[in-house]
């Protein structure tokens, strides 16, 4: 399979003002990339690069006052094959996970599990370890937020999201993070593209978030969102949080005025 992925992104600014980007595919797809994925400033600006203590590639740059538009446009292969099914992922013992894996299982800005660990105990301590009960975290928190653009917000936790029963795709993300987490399962935050591709037309195209759990040695892909394999993600950044994830960080003030994505398959 062959996607089409890109953006078009738009920022006014009042006067200079430093930003940090996280717009390139993650390494773990560069060998996927069929054509360039090249970041592009409109005017032309001057960007420096370095890769994060997550593998996240970054760029740093300073917006002048006025109008800058940032665009990608490229093609990356992909198996066209759906999220992996691992039933018999097993739980580890928190002695045995890799001393890599145990940041994975602490509080972050947006997961606190000091807030939800007796309900997630309550919820899911009878449920037996591994695959079955990252499963029915997923379930539970795809049942209880309700999506929808206008229920987004910037500073929302996973506690705020639990409690009000809306959000994002973010908010999905966090919320079974911080539920896995309570429940000793490491759990990272992950965003990217990940069109319409196989399923029928939710919308305008956007950017995604969703999570991963660290089950039987290794790390797999779950979606509270959608609560269903899903066909065509494309990695760009993942963290402890939306916080490490970011794709655009402002230091400053700043007005953004567009957004457009793509994600798309290619005959």
């Amino acid at each position: 399979m062959r996607i089409r992925t890109g953006f078009e992104i738009t920022y006014e600014c009042p006067q200079p003002t430093p930003m940090l980007l996280m717009l390139n595919v993650h390494a773990s797809r560069h060998e996927d990339l069929e054509t360039p994925d090249v970041v592009r400033t409109e005017p032309h600006l001057p960007l420096t690069q370095y890769h994060d203590g997550f593998g996240n590639l970054c760029s740093r740059l300073v917006l002048p006052a006025g109008r800058t538009v940032f665009s990608a446009d490229f093609i990356v292969r992909d198996s066209g094959k759906p999220d992996p099914i691992s039933p018999d992922a097993i739980q580890h013992a928190i002695e045995d996970l890799p001393n890599e894996v145990i940041v994975f299982l602490l509080a972050s800005r947006y997961c606190e599990t000091e807030h939800l660990s007796n309900l997630a105990w309550k919820l899911f301590g009878d449920v037996p370890p591994g695959w079955a009960r990252a499963q029915a975290i997923v379930k539970y928190t795809h049942e209880r937020i309700t999506f929808g653009y206008q229920h987004a917000r910037a500073t929302k936790t996973a506690f705020e999201a639990h409690q009000e029963r809306s959000g994002v795709c973010r908010d999905f993300a966090h919320l079974a993070i911080t539920l896995c987490r309570c429940m000793n399962i490491p759990a990272r935050y992950c965003t990217g593209y990940m069109g319409d591709i196989g399923i029928p037309i939710e919308g305008d195209v956007d950017f995604s978030a969703w999570f991963e759990v660290y089950l039987g040695g290794r790390w797999h892909i779950l979606d509270a969102r959608h609560d269903r394999p899903r066909i065509g993600r494309i990695l760009m950044a993942r963290g402890r949080d939306a916080t490490d994830a970011a794709i655009t960080t402002c230091f400053g003030s700043n007005t953004l005025a567009g957004f457009k994505v793509i994600s798309e398959e290619l005959a």
